[in-house]
């Protein structure tokens, strides 16, 4: 069936991504020098890849681990397990992230409200758990005798002290409703010819973000897409330009991407081919549209303001 005109949805078959899956690395033996793999896709399951990386050698690592749910992912199934079964997947795979990553560096984990319970707990085996983040998911099926899941979590943590957190860098800027003047003059705020607008601290609750759908250029079709505008928070909050930023389930290419855009180097890993061609294709992509939807100026815009519109796409 042909789409609709203004579908952007990426889905470009395995049978016609060759050359996309050719860009990618498979790795049989130890890899002792990053510069090898840095920028690159490894095509494998990260169970068996990361222990081939250099310890210690990546700066920030952001996790999209699949959720404690049975979820198809084109080609491959995982099945709910019980809160032990799922907490010792958990502790092995963030086993290897701690490897990986250097002292002082960051991971963020992303979770439902579930799997929140259990990864909450395994991070601060190894980690220091420094906050939960909750954003507002506005998707969502309902649900007949519950209340409908719109919120899901992400869970920060370092290896230790002496971390990078950039607060300029992740400032959200909000429409000023009732703006307070000091002698006529705008007091903590920016008169605009688009209207008045205050430069804010985030908070950890994110409620400016919006889901990949069919018409933006990032969506694909990949079950569980994270928004490119959700991970440029933690990467422009817990990295600099230049630090190397690994994805260990990187799907449909969102970390690598936002992390290309935003002039960080990506090591992604991820175990479905389909997946590979569609991270490489929006990689290239990149290359000649950088922006990032719902960011410009250097400041996160509050969604469906006038002047994020006017920026470069609704927020």
């Amino acid at each position: 069936m042909a789409k609709a005109p203004r579908n952007r949805t990426i889905d470009t078959p395995l049978s016609e991504g060759a050359a996309y899956l050719a860009r990618c690395l498979s790795l049989t033996s130890p890899v002792d020098d990053i510069g090898r793999i840095v920028d690159k896709t490894l095509h494998g399951d990260t169970f068996a890849v990361a222990p081939l990386l250099p310890r210690a050698s990546v700066d920030l690592i952001i996790a999209d681990p699949p959720y404690n749910l049975t979820k198809d992912f084109h080609g491959s199934r995982f099945s709910k397990r019980s809160a032990d079964d799922y907490a010792a997947y958990t502790r092995d795979w963030l086993g290897l992230a701690h490897d990986l990553l250097r002292p002082g560096g960051t991971i963020y984990v992303c979770c439902d409200w579930e799997s929140s319970l259990v990864i909450g707990q395994v991070l601060g085996e190894r980690f220091t758990v420094r906050n939960r983040i909750t954003w507002q998911r506005e998707k969502g099926r309902g649900a007949k005798a519950n209340w409908k899941n719109a919120m899901e979590d992400i869970w920060f943590a370092t290896k230790g002290d002496g971390y990078t957190f950039d607060l300029e860098a992740v400032k959200l800027r909000r429409r000023v409703v009732a703006p307070y003047r000091v002698d006529g003059a705008p007091k903590d705020w920016t008169e605009t010819a688009d209207g008045n607008f205050r430069d804010t601290c985030p908070s950890n609750f994110w409620d400016d973000i919006t889901i990949p759908f069919w018409s933006m250029p990032e969506n694909t079709a990949h079950p569980t897409q994270k928004p490119e505008k959700l991970v440029a928070k933690m990467i422009l909050a817990s990295s600099a330009p230049g630090d190397i930023v690994l994805d260990p389930f990187l799907g449909s290419g969102t970390t690598s991407v936002v992390a290309k855009k935003l002039g960080r180097r990506y090591i992604g890993i991820e175990r479905e081919a389909q997946y590979c061609v569609w991270a490489e294709q929006r990689l290239e992509m990149a290359d000649t549209d950088p922006t990032i939807q719902g960011y410009a100026d250097g400041v996160f815009w509050e969604r469906n303001t006038l002047a994020a519109r006017v920026k470069g796409g609704k927020g």
